[in-house]
């Protein structure tokens, strides 16, 4: 069986980091900033290369989700996409994901994970 494809460990962790560093002062912002901002933030990790076989795409998916399989339409069978992925967080700290799988640069399907 082989392995399904995964992202890169170091990439969500900068992802997280990166939205952790965002945050990390806000509350020296004005409170113009504050009242603005509900503290949700979506930062891209890495995106991949993978065909999708059998009308889906197989991923493994990083903070404990685990393998997951996201339905494709069958017309893309055997096509190379693009898989994206985007650590979500409220003010700095995970809170899931969002997986969005593209065809010649097309988005053709977009998945969350937990709350984004």
């Amino acid at each position: 069986m082989a392995n399904d494809p995964s992202f890169s460990e170091d990439a969500v962790n900068n992802a997280i980091a990166s939205a952790s560093q965002h945050y990390s002062g806000f509350r020296q912002k004005s409170s113009a900033s504050i009242s603005s901002d509900d503290g949700h933030l979506a930062t891209l990790a890495e995106c991949i290369e993978l065909v999708i076989n059998d009308g889906k795409v197989c991923l493994v998916l990083p903070l404990g989700i685990g393998k997951i399989c996201i339905p494709i339409p069958v017309s893309y069978d055997g096509k190379v996409a693009q898989a994206c992925l985007s650590i979500c967080t409220i003010w700095g700290i995970p809170t899931g994901v969002k997986v969005t799988v593209s065809v010649a640069g097309v988005t053709i399907i977009s998945k969350v994970f937990g709350k984004c």
